[in-house]
C-alpha cells in the first residue's frame, strides 16, 4: 500500500466520522441503547445498564465494514 493510498483511507475515515458525528448531533441515533435485548436495572441511587444488544449490532456492523474493506484493498 503506498503512501498515497493510506491518505486517501484516512481522508475516508475523516469524512466517515465526521458524517456520524453530524448524524448523532440531530438525535437520529436516539434509538441507539434503548434496544430489547439491552438490559438496564434501576433501583435507588444504583444503576446499571448492559447493552448487549446494542454491543452485537455494533459488532455485526464493524464486521460487515471490515470484509468490504479487506475486499476492496485484497
Amino acid at each position: 500500500m503506498s503512501d498515497r493510498d493510506i491518505g486517501l483511507l484516512i481522508i475516508a475515515l475523516g469524512a466517515l466520522a465526521i458524517l456520524v458525528g453530524l448524524i448523532v448531533m440531530t438525535g437520529a441515533f436516539s434509538w441507539f441503547g434503548r434496544l430489547p435485548g439491552d438490559i438496564r436495572i434501576e433501583r435507588g441511587n444504583s444503576r446499571v445498564y448492559i447493552p448487549l444488544a446494542s454491543m452485537l449490532l455494533i459488532s455485526i456492523v464493524l464486521s460487515i465494514i471490515s470484509a468490504v474493506v479487506r475486499r476492496l484493498l485484497g
